[in-house]
């Protein structure tokens, strides 16, 4: 977030007059754009890693990660696995009303479309 705030404002301050007017501000101005940019997508990178760091989407960290860390912290491993769990719950729950919004609205359906 931090650096989506600074690639925001290095922006703001390119399209400001004084840019135009001094070609010495452009150029620091450029300089930090350029610099904000890149810090935002090396953030990415590792926030990309850290979620999809051992190909599956959603997971927090690499699968080495756990191993090491799962007996010290058990409540971790519990917590990730009530995470799944309820992302599975939630998906098979999502399909049911997607099924149920595909098909003729009558009473009984639209009964168990509001439950």
């Amino acid at each position: 977030a931090m650096s989506k705030s600074a690639v925001k404002i290095s922006s703001d301050l390119l399209s400001n007059p004084l840019c135009e007017q001094e070609p010495s501000f452009l150029e620091m101005v450029t300089a930090f754009d350029t610099a904000m940019k890149r810090m935002d997508s090396f953030n990415q990178e590792k926030v990309d890693w850290l979620w999809l760091g051992n190909g599956s989407a959603g997971s927090l960290f690499p699968s080495f990660f756990f191993p090491r860390f799962s007996s010290v912290f058990p409540s971790l491993n519990m917590a990730v696995k009530r995470r799944e769990q309820t992302l599975q719950d939630y998906k098979r729950l999502q399909s049911k009303v997607e099924k149920y919004e595909e098909k003729e609205r009558t009473g009984p359906v639209l009964a168990k479309l509001h439950q």
